[in-house]
């Protein structure tokens, strides 16, 4: 018994394999030969690039990764250098550019050869809520209503009583006025309620959740308040475990997305909408714990649709920015607080040569990860 538990000992003691260690490095990581073709790749590599080690292996760089800036290939070219610049315009193979950090180190004892990462700041992010420098996003621009809703509530209520008492004395001429006034005041309160479910900091608890489950709920909302819409076509992979969620809050997600989905098709003569689901190797975050959360099961959202405007692409997730001539930008705020709170991510990226838009929502699985 006693050998036993000293063996148990020693295998805990034993140093990972290094090529381990790369296979498990949340960032993209790719090994670059003297003649600047890949020579490896890790699975987050894989994710980012959307192509299997098979297919990038033997590649050049200049064939995978489009540089905007010139001297990002100029420094790649001196193998001997450290290299690092922050958010890169990078075009990645058949999707949009996007804007990465970029780190290059020679590989000790192995003239020429180096060491490529790239990391964008949507891809691996912590989901604690109090990290330094979150003033500018979650934890200060979405705190900020907490403190304004309650002094704004309270007039627009006096300001809807009294329209409502003009409205009694008013002609049949002047009510329109009266219920301009009515109306606008309510989309003020709604548009408040819509920041404080922003600002909110209670966590609703994480159960697990059936997936399909919850898209087709999601569906039949959009079907009931358009019967004539797009027909969404639905490619499941039936082998998914449940994930770990909040019931109520993913439906609110996907319906979110499934409905930005059938207004981004609006005008189009083959409106498609797809939802598809599987699993996804390599997608990796650090719980609010510190410790790295694989998030396996992903489910994207797809549309034919022209695609958001190239410039607010890097933004899109940020409060009150929209492309809606009457949206108020507070959606995919709301839904990526949403998908934070059940240890999820989701990202956004633009298929160019196919023509969809995608967002994918990467969740655990059921008991991978415990309520904080």
């Amino acid at each position: 018994m006693t050998q036993g538990l000293d063996r148990a000992r020693a295998e805990h003691l034993v140093r990972p394999d290094p090529k381990r260690m790369i296979a498990s490095f949340p960032l993209a990581v790719l090994l670059l030969a003297p003649d600047m073709t890949i020579s490896a790749v890790n699975p987050a590599a894989e994710q980012l690039l959307s192509q299997g080690a098979r297919r990038l292996v033997g590649k050049a760089l200049i064939d995978v990764l489009a540089f905007e800036e010139p001297l990002i290939l100029h420094r790649l070219a001196d193998a001997e250098t450290h290299l690092v610049a922050r958010r890169v315009r990078v075009g990645l193979p058949g999707r949009s550019t996007r804007a990465l950090d970029v780190m290059t180190a020679p590989v000790q004892h192995h003239p020429g050869w180096q060491m490529l990462v790239l990391h964008e700041m949507s891809g691996v992010e912590g989901l604690s809520d109090d990290v330094p420098g979150a003033g500018a996003g979650e934890t200060g621009a979405l705190r900020a209503p907490e403190v304004l809703a309650h002094e704004i509530k309270n007039p627009l209520a006096g300001i809807r009583g009294a329209a409502q008492l003009l409205d009694r004395k008013l002609g049949e001429a002047d009510r329109a006025l009266t219920g301009l006034i009515t109306a606008e005041v309510d989309r003020i309160a709604k548009l408040i309620d819509h920041m404080q479910s922003l600002s909110r900091r209670i966590r609703e608890p994480a159960v697990p959740c059936n997936l399909h489950e919850a898209v087709r709920r999601a569906q039949a909302v959009i079907a009931a308040s358009d019967p004539g819409g797009v027909v969404v076509r639905e490619e499941f992979d039936p082998s998914l475990p449940p994930v770990t969620a909040n019931p109520d809050a993913l439906v609110q997600i996907l319906l979110n997305l499934m409905t930005n989905a059938h207004e981004a098709c609006e005008g189009q003569d083959n409106r498609r909408i797809v939802v598809r689901t599987r699993f996804a190797s390599g997608i990796q975050v650090h719980s609010r714990a510190g410790k790295p959360l694989r998030l396996p099961i992903e489910v994207r959202v797809s549309d034919n649709g022209p695609g958001i405007d190239p410039a607010l692409r890097d933004h899109i997730f940020e409060p009150f920015v929209t492309a809606k001539k009457n949206g108020q930008g507070l959606g995919l705020a709301l839904v990526q607080k949403l998908v934070r709170e059940m240890n999820g991510r989701i990202t956004h990226d633009r298929d160019e040569v196919g023509g969809w838009t995608h967002f994918r929502l990467h969740l655990p699985v059921a008991g991978t990860v415990q309520n904080d």
